[in-house]
């Protein structure tokens, strides 16, 4: 089997989303004194992700546009049901300036993307919107490393739906047994790429899943540098496999 190039979620996979998200939300409700009303940073973190996957589930199911799950998961985190869309976007726009204070991507990421820069062509499938992660990849640094990027927000399909992998592979114009997909989440992007027919490489960064029993065709490495080897690529880069 040759790959030829390899799809990215970005997500805790090229950027450190947790540290991000749990040290701008500390930061923001300590600014706005709201940080009391939740008891603990974490606690506050905790329901801002509760929120977040309620409404993008209605989001993903249809019948309200990205804009509005991202208003109302602000309505239901502030139990503010009365704000308007304005008095929304602007307590989210006040969020986000601390958040991306404290944005980096994973010390592995650039490294790969070295190595695998003459070998591989590379793209990103994101269950988000174009204008979020096109804007994050910038401010990152590494967005002229993709040649593709797809959002979950504007092809109207995620994953784990075949239909989101497949359209990565479509717009490289590469059939799926030809790239393989690299994300965290063991389901949405594990489970999904393999379905698809990609090659489905999980990063486990904190190796949370170290006695799971993965199928045939699905991958486990626990840092980036172990890709690599796993594409078969010549390259001097990482450590020796410890893939499953």
């Amino acid at each position: 089997m040759s790959i030829r190039a390899v799809v990215w979620d970005v997500d805790d996979t090229l950027f450190d989303y947790t540290t991000a998200d749990r040290e701008g939300m500390r930061s923001y409700l300590t600014t706005e004194r709201l940080l009391g009303r939740f008891g603990t940073a974490d606690e506050a973190l905790a329901r801002w992700r509760e929120v977040t996957d309620e409404q993008w589930a209605r989001f993903s199911a249809g019948g309200m546009t990205f804009e509005d799950q991202r208003r109302d998961r602000v309505r239901a985190f502030l139990e503010r049901p009365e704000l308007t869309d304005a008095e929304a976007d602007a307590w989210f726009r006040r969020y986000i300036a601390h958040y991306e204070a404290a944005w980096s991507l994973f010390p592995d990421v650039l490294p790969v993307l070295d190595a695998l820069a003459a070998s591989h062509r590379h793209a990103v499938l994101s269950n988000s919107s174009i204008h979020v992660q096109d804007h994050k990849l910038r401010v990152l640094g590494v967005h002229d490393r993709f040649e593709v990027i797809l959002c979950a927000a504007e092809l109207g399909v995620s994953k784990p739906e075949a239909g989101a992998f497949l359209a990565a592979c479509e717009a490289l114009s590469l059939p799926p047994h030809q790239v393989a997909y690299v994300g965290d989440h063991p389901e949405i992007d594990g489970r999904g790429a393999a379905d698809a027919g990609l090659l489905s490489v999980w990063i486990d960064r904190y190796g949370g899943g170290a006695t799971v029993e993965l199928p045939s065709g699905r991958h486990r490495i626990v840092s980036l540098a172990e890709l690599p080897a796993l594409l078969g690529s010549d390259t001097r880069f990482g450590a020796q496999s410890t893939f499953r």
